[in-house]
């Protein structure tokens, strides 16, 4: 009888992988920060070492535990604000403790001896810390500011120059009830009065049933048009129900469609695509298709393409979109995650050109994923004036 034993089912390989991933982050998020506050050369009162080094112990084991309750079956709200929120404060100091050891050397070769040395990198980490941290809340909470952006279309008509696209996006309606911020978010839309209105996804983490109060004012934005398309967290939490109730709302749901702007004589399509998630969710007929979404469409049309993702910029390219609209991203949210984000998407935010035709818009979006913090990427209404040669 051979006394191998069988390869463990994928489902196993995938709960020990993500277990090990997230044992690792949790060590480096919340250790290396103790080594800044709590390093041994600072020679601490002993009741500060052992009340502080208590307190990284509680924390970090916490920590799985609470964010495994608040994505698992459970999907606790309450667990999910606690987990969250320790998420950014930890992403904080971890990466400033990074910065603060150069700090430690400097002082090092300055000749500045411990447990000085260490006691002054200890303070000056936790007031940036502290700091920072109170300006992401207030960040994250507040309602978007506007920013406003021209935007040269050389094959708009002059029919439709000055023609105003108020953009949103990354609402992420979520565990914190933000009903309030919701309602005052549209009046600084609705304060624009822009021609077209347009939610580029990531509307909500959560279902419709769990984020209806929340999402409830979209209802009120008034435009001509409102368009909308699913975003990559939509498909977590059923993005049909999500267009459907979009729809409900009024706004129309662009789910690989297109619909088309007539002024006089002239045209502009306003197309729209699912996330790129969408095609592996599990929902049927979900995926992005932009030759669907375009299909109908004549060749000479000015094109405005709603793709949640910038990284679908390539295909826009391709196909001879003028202008595609998008967020994700985030702007980073937390400095200096957007080193990461730059490793998976090729903008950040604000407007570029890609090829010779077409631009990209990228929102820092309106609202916050995860940690309620951002920190040096500020959350926006995006104002485009759409202008032709």
């Amino acid at each position: 009888m051979s006394s191998t034993t069988a390869p463990p089912r994928p489902s196993t390989r995938r709960r020990v992988t993500f277990t090990a991933v997230l044992l690792t982050v949790t060590a480096l998020l919340f250790w290396v920060p103790w080594t800044g506050l709590l390093a041994p050369g600072a020679r601490w009162p002993w009741p500060v070492q052992v009340l502080g080094t208590a307190f990284f112990v509680v924390t970090s084991v916490a920590f799985p535990l609470l964010l495994v309750r608040a994505h698992g079956r459970r999907h606790s709200d309450r667990a999910s604000r606690v987990a969250h929120l320790m998420l950014g404060v930890a992403w904080v100091f971890f990466a400033w403790t990074l910065i603060t050891h150069v700090l430690r050397l400097v002082l090092a070769v300055a000749g500045v001896e411990n447990p000085f040395r260490a006691r002054l990198v200890a303070v000056v980490l936790l007031v940036v810390g502290v700091t920072l941290v109170a300006y992401g809340l207030r960040e994250a909470r507040r309602v978007p500011r506007v920013k406003r952006t021209d935007v040269l279309l050389p094959r708009l008509d002059r029919a439709f120059d000055g023609l105003t696209v108020a953009v949103l996006a990354d609402t992420h309606y979520g565990a914190i009830d933000r009903t309030k911020w919701s309602v005052g978010t549209v009046a600084a839309v609705n304060a624009l009065e822009p021609d077209v209105v347009v939610h580029v996804g990531d509307i909500a983490d959560g279902t419709v049933a769990q984020r209806r109060g929340q999402a409830a004012a979209l209802g009120d934005v008034r435009a001509r048009h409102r368009f909308y398309v699913s975003g990559n967290h939509e498909y977590i939490s059923n993005a049909q129900a999500w267009l459907d109730h979009m729809a409900e709302l009024g706004w129309t749901s662009l789910h690989n469609q297109h619909r088309v702007l007539e002024r006089d004589d002239a045209r502009l399509v306003f197309a729209g695509v699912d996330d790129v998630t969408g095609a592996h969710s599990g929902e049927s007929g979900h995926g992005a298709d932009l030759d669907a979404a375009l299909a109908g469409t004549r060749a000479d049309d000015p094109v405005v393409l709603l793709a949640h993702q910038p990284s679908e910029i390539g295909k826009a390219v391709t196909a001879g979109v003028d202008l595609q609209l998008s967020g994700h991203t985030h702007g980073g949210q937390i400095w200096p995650f957007h080193l990461l984000v730059r490793l998976q998407q090729p903008v950040l935010a604000g407007l570029s050109r890609h090829g010779e035709r077409t631009r990209l818009y990228t929102s820092r979006g309106a609202g916050f994923w995860g940690p309620p913090l951002r920190v040096f990427a500020p959350s926006e209404i995006s104002l485009l004036t759409l202008r032709s040669a």
